[in-house]
This record gives C-alpha cells, structure tokens and sequence, in this order.
C-alpha cells in the first residue's frame, strides 16, 4: 500500500469495510480507559483514528505520540458507535481502527494550541508555519488557489493569454514610493519593482496582444494599512479593441464565475453609480451598500445662517455641509445613548473633522421647539424646516451635521455613515442589511487637485483616457474633465478598478501638460510607452483585481494578512525571517553603496 491512500478529512463511510492509509499531523490525542483516541489532521480535515490495547506495539508508540507529531497510520474503516457522530465533519459517521502506526517525525512542544482562538498576530506570524496549520489558515489558502483557478479557467476560456512582464524594471515614482534594487554592474544605477504592471501591459496591447493577463506580484512601498500589504497580487488584464461597457461586462461576468464557483454566491445584478453620485450620497467612492444611510446636502441651507461653523463652510471655495440622518437615533428608549454620541464626536476628529454637531428630533410637527441641541438657537426657522423636510426626519430620530472642507466633511461623515450602520445599533434598528452588494463606480475626475504642490495629479494614473469630448478641456479646465475610469466595488471594498488607457500620443502629452510633466521629463520616464503609441496602437483598456482582497471578502477575515502565506507586519517586516535585514559590508561594496546615519548629511 502507498504511504497515503487517502486525504484524513475525505474518508468518509463511502470507504465503509476498507483498509485506509493515511499521514498527517496530531491534532490531539485522548486516552479513554486503555483506548487511545487520535485525532488526525491533514489540510483536507480530520478523521478520528481508535487505537486498541490488542496490538501492543502500536499501543505503545499511540501511548508515546503528542500534538503535531507527524505519523503514518494503517487502519479499517468503520462505523463510529452510536451516539459519537460529529456531522460537522465528513468523517464524522466513521472511524479508523489502527492495524499499525509509524512516527514519521515527532515535534517538540508548539508554541501554542492551534485550536486557540485568542493569539495574538505577533505570535501567529513568528511562528507562520505552525499558524498555516490551522484549519482556518488551511481553508484561506486553499480557497485563495480555487479563486486563482476559476479566473484563469474563465480567462482562457475568453481567449486571454498569460504573458509575464519584468520584475526589475524602470522607476517611474507616480503614486507610491518604489522599492529600489541596486544594479552591481551599472554604478549608481537602480532598478525598481513594479507598481504594477500597467505600461508593459499596455506595450503588449501595441504589440499585438489583444488580450492578456497575468496574476502577479506588485510592490509599493506605502504606509500599511489592513488591506494592504508591500507586495501584494494583482489579476491584471487588458483588452484591444474594446469599449469601457463592453470591458465592465466582461470582468462583472468574470467576478460573478468566480464567486458563484467557489463560495456558491450569486453576486447578481452589479448597479452602476458615477463618481459624483457616490460622493454625493455617501462621501466614499467605494460606498457600502449595505448600510441603509445616506447624506443629505445642505450646503444652500446654510450660507446665512448665524451658527458659523455652517455658514463658513456653506460660503468657503469647496465647503460642504451635510446631514446624516439616523432613524430612531433619539428615541426615549432604544436611541443612541449620550455616551455613544460622544464617541462619535471623537471619531470623526481622526479624519479631521473638528467636532460633530447633531440634533434630536423628539416632535417634528412642533418645528423649533420639537428639537432638542445646542445649535437649534442660531439656526433659523426657514433652514430647520428644510433640513426636516430633505432628510424626511421623523419623531425620534438623530441628525449628525458635517461643515468643513468637502474632503473632510466626505471622509469623516461617510466614516461615521459605516461606523453607525455595522454598529450593534445599526443592526437592531435595520440600519444594516447582511449580504453581497456589487456595484460599479463610473466617470471618475481625471485629476485631483494637490494643494500642498499646487498642481493636479491624476485621479488614476496618467495613462487614463479622458470621456469623448473631454480632451482640449484637459489643457483648459483639468477640473471638468471626467475619465473612462472605473471601480468594481463590493461592499466597501475596492476589489478592482481601471480605465479605457490613452492609445494617441497627441492625448497622452496633453495629460502630461496638464500634470506640469515635461517633454523632457516624460520623455526620461515614459519614453518606451511614448516612442511605442506612434506605431498604430490600437483603442485599449482594462483593470487590475486584488486578489488578496477578493479572498479576504470570501472569509470574511480581518485583514489580508489571513489570506496571504507569508504576509508582512504593518511595519513592513518579515517576523518570519527577520526580513528585512542588514547585510554584510562585502555586498555593500559590491553595490558600489554605502550607509549613512539618518542624522548624517554624508552622501552615500
């Protein structure tokens, strides 16, 4: 018999009467009054394997093996006695009789049980191939492969090929910070990571390519967060020849397969929402449908009224206020207490709100004496009744107020939108609606302004091609010029986005121009992609999915850390294998580079 005839988790009473032969690891071994109970865990389950004293040998070694010893075991199938069935687990009708046992390699005591529910992720990620053990790391990681699988079936199926692109490449600093490679044969000169693959991608479409895609690693060197990590992997595609729907359709097909295929979830039909619309109503452009709260503009209502944190920010460039209204927020009994409104008012200052001014509705029909803050008194009748009115307020309910920047009021209050709606308030009073809410996110700006360099920079990247019509605007009003950009968004979460790309290098400079990006300074960094568009490039477009996202939304895990083998810290590090890590003066020299203190002004 081969060392393994089946996976621990697969035997099931199918295999009734048979001889089985199987490897894994301990999870846990029970001595039940001279019978040895051994629970036996490989990545596919667990199966309970009976030891009986009748076999001495095997006994005793059964006596001798611990938690995570690797062993082999040869046994009969059979039915579990009755009343013992466990049905959450396929070998939960049966049972192994161990004919004989063979200690493949025992182990030194873990760290800690991998049935523990409360390790901290410090000790998970020193100790990673212990923590990839867990069944909950093993289904992650295994879902994460079937993921990977639909998508290339469903690409290849639509006539996609999978073409690799450099991973030492050119530095083009636009966005993130790169990771620098040193090249030891050219002094002084340094290769870097790709962001993403976005410019090969595109030379590929002018190549001839029509359609590609590649699941790859990029790396950015950005501030962490739990959604991202320094490396991570993107499903990169890009299609010739055709239009921003016929994209969107293909990739919503794409998505749907996916889900449908690997967690039995029918994602149905995708709403499509401009860039605009998702602001206005939700501050966010990745807006959580599920949360059953919406903004309510009052900025006209405000300009002269004598509470001045509202009227200043009704009449500054680029202010805005808004309202948030919260059924059942004040009521008597059931609202939102004092407490809770106070934290709110501190969480909104981490996004730079500078407080959160609210009303209660106790008797609408009473007008100005039906509510209840401390900002009703410099607010006139004509506002109050129109801030009633446009929210649709009803006894009992609370309205919160945003009055800032737009920028500010959007991430603070849309903060605050999800933080109420996933509260346990917003779930007891239907604030929240579980489940899967797709959408698409459309016409995005093509350019953001930056007030600190006081320039525009692209909303996406600068190979984003602008709407049909849009493009003397680019040179002329930067502000109004809308993009074939695109999001697909999935409860909050960005799962992937992209664009129509620019395929004329006559457009592509006057996106540069609009960038304050130089003929000389474009020609350094983009001048493959420039000198390549001359040659009839074709009409191209397409989109990149994190696919560590699209896992981590499938387990409803915290952070991408759980679907990602060996992750990073959110300080970048490797616990691991201490990366990263000094290295010795020999590679340095090698490098031609040499350290300096932080507070040294010596150049390296």
């Amino acid at each position: 018999m081969a060392m393994r005839s089946h996976y621990c988790g697969l035997v099931t009473e199918a295999l009734m009467g048979q001889t089985v032969s199987l490897c894994g690891w301990v999870n846990r071994r029970r001595d039940h009054g001279g019978v040895i109970f051994i629970d036996l865990r490989d990545r596919e389950g667990f199966v309970q394997v009976v030891c009986d004293p009748d076999r001495a040998e095997m006994f005793a070694l059964a006596e001798g093996v611990r938690n995570e010893y690797c062993i082999q075991v040869k046994g009969l199938v059979r039915a579990r006695p009755d009343g013992t069935t466990n049905d959450n687990l396929k070998s939960g009708k049966i049972e192994v009789l161990c004919h004989e046992l063979i200690v493949l390699n025992p182990s030194v005591t873990p760290p800690f049980q991998l049935d523990d529910d409360n390790l901290s992720e410090t000790t998970r990620l020193t100790h990673r191939v212990l923590d990839l053990r867990r069944p909950y790391m093993q289904n992650n990681l295994m879902l994460r492969y079937r993921v990977s699988m639909e998508v290339r079936k469903f690409l290849d199926a639509n006539g996609f090929v999978d073409i690799e692109t450099p991973m030492l490449t050119k530095s083009t600093p636009e966005g993130a910070r790169d990771y620098l490679v040193p090249s030891r044969v050219h002094d002084g000169h340094f290769f870097a990571l790709p962001q993403s693959p976005q410019l090969f991608k595109q030379l590929l479409m002018v190549a001839g390519f029509d359609r590609y895609y590649q699941i790859t690693k990029c790396f950015r060197d950005e501030d962490l967060r739990a959604d991202r990590q320094p490396e991570f992997t993107q499903i990169d595609i890009e299609t010739s020849f055709l239009s921003e729907e016929e994209i969107r359709a293909i990739f919503q097909g794409m998505i749907k397969t996916v889900f449908l295929s690997t967690i039995n979830v029918d994602l149905g039909e995708f709403p499509v929402m401009t860039f605009q619309e998702a602001m206005h109503r939700y501050g966010s452009d990745k807006p959580d449908l599920r949360v059953k709260l919406e903004f309510t503009e009052v900025t006209d209502v405000m300009t002269d009224v004598d509470f001045k944190v509202f009227s200043g920010a009704a009449t500054m460039p680029n202010g805005r206020v808004v309202a948030l209204r919260v059924p059942g927020g004040a009521r008597e009994h059931g609202g939102m207490p004092r407490s809770e409104i106070d934290a709110y008012t501190e969480f909104v200052k981490i996004y730079g709100a500078k407080g959160l001014a609210y009303i209660k509705v106790n008797d609408a029909a009473k007008g100005r004496d039906g509510l209840q803050s401390p900002i009703v008194k410099n607010i006139h009748d004509k506002a109050l009744a129109e801030v009633l009115s446009r929210t649709g307020a009803q006894d009992g309910d609370l309205i919160f107020f945003g009055a800032d920047k737009a920028k500010i009021v959007n991430d603070a209050i849309g903060a605050l939108r999800i933080k109420i709606g996933h509260s346990e308030f917003g779930k007891k009073n239907g604030l929240f609606e579980a489940g899967w809410r797709p959408m698409w996110v459309v016409d995005f700006p093509m350019f953001e302004y930056d007030e600190e360099a006081q320039r525009y920079t692209a909303t996406h990247h600068p190979f984003t091609a602008p709407k049909d019509g849009h493009e003397d605007w680019m040179v002329t009003a930067p502000e109004k010029c809308i993009s074939k950009g695109y999001d697909m968004v999935l409860n909050g979460w960005e799962m992937g986005g992209g664009s129509v790309r620019i395929h004329r290098a006559d457009v592509q400079q006057k996106v540069f121009d609009a960038l304050k990006i130089t003929p000389e300074e474009a020609q350094v960094k983009f001048g493959f992609l420039l000198d390549a568009l001359q040659y009839g490039a074709p009409p191209h477009g397409g989109l990149a999915f994190g696919l560590d996202r699209i896992v981590t939304l499938m387990t409803g895990a915290e952070s991408i850390r759980d679907v990602i083998a060996f992750p990073k810290t959110q300080r970048a590090q490797c616990l691991l294998t201490q990366a990263p890590s000094l290295v010795d003066e020999k590679q340095l020299r090698e490098l031609h580079i040499r350290l300096r203190n932080s507070d040294s002004a010596t150049t390296t």
